[in-house]
């Protein structure tokens, strides 16, 4: 079904990305985020619904990015677009992450507070720091009889140079702390920079090939807006298409009349190839 969309204004959207090593429950928050802004239903929610690859089943890693839309009634009142870009958590993906990161303007630094910061979070930290996101951390997993979040979150101060109020203490799998880590999210975290009136520019971050409607790039759009009647031309390589569809995913794909400026979701462009 297509609804028709103007885009949303800018300051009350949020793109951002969860980095996390893996097993420190980066997964259940990103389900658990779903479920509170109610975009999936609880009765329908299949364990790690971002991981629809059957390869990250497997060995319980995210490969693919995938880029998920939810709608958050804020405590200031306003109706905030939230988009989660999901990344790898496996050292084997840092090119994806660096990829995601780039359609992002904000992240959740994941942390186990029994284990604490691993070195590959870090390394993924700095990749977020680089390109100047802000980050708000999780102290996840407090329920743990072993944890101890107060040394964790010392240990991720120390690190990266957060402030306590850039902290967020939260069980992802008992629902602790879920609406906190939303207001930060809201709060902490700027809006996409843009020009809503300027030529239209976007970012693609990711893919995927359908049989019916060719490659569907993962888009970030940086100005402009994007319907799906546009004819769009690929920077890298000069191809040009006339796009079928665009929309969002939430976590399906979602046709939409046009995405605005700052907003992340998809153009399926009939290619075979975007190479």
């Amino acid at each position: 079904m297509m609804t028709d969309h103007a885009g949303r204004e800018l300051r009350r959207i949020r793109n951002f990305s969860i980095i996390a090593h893996i097993d420190h429950g980066k997964s259940t928050l990103a389900d658990r985020l779903l479920e509170t802004t109610r975009t999936v239903d609880r009765r329908e929610m299949m364990d790690q619904v971002l991981d629809s690859m059957d390869l990250e089943r497997e060995k319980g890693i995210t490969i693919k990015a995938r880029a998920v839309r939810m709608l958050y009634d804020a405590n200031d009142g306003e109706t905030y677009e939230l988009n989660l870009i999901d990344t790898p958590g496996h050292v084997d993906f840092s090119y994806e992450v660096s990829r995601s990161l780039n359609a992002c303007e904000g992240a959740l630094l994941v942390v186990d507070a029994a284990q604490g910061i691993e070195a590959q979070t870090m390394a993924n930290v700095y990749l977020a720091l680089e390109q100047n996101l802000a980050i708000v951390a999780v102290i996840n997993k407090i329920d743990l009889p072993n944890a101890d979040p107060e040394k964790v979150a010392a240990e991720v101060g120390r690190f990266i140079g957060l402030l306590d109020d850039e902290m967020v203490f939260a069980s992802a799998k008992t629902g602790i702390g879920i609406p906190d880590i939303l207001e930060a999210v809201v709060q902490k975290m700027p809006p996409p920079a843009g020009a809503i009136e300027g030529p239209t520019r976007a970012l693609i971050f990711d893919s995927h090939y359908d049989a019916y409607k060719g490659v569907i790039a993962y888009v970030k759009v940086v100005d402009g807006r994007i319907g799906g009647d546009d004819r769009i031309r690929l920077m890298a390589n000069g191809k040009e298409a006339d796009l079928l569809e665009v929309g969002f995913f939430g976590p399906a794909m979602m046709p939409v009349a046009t995405l605005g400026t700052g907003e992340v979701g998809y153009v399926a462009t009939g290619l075979k190839s975007v190479q």
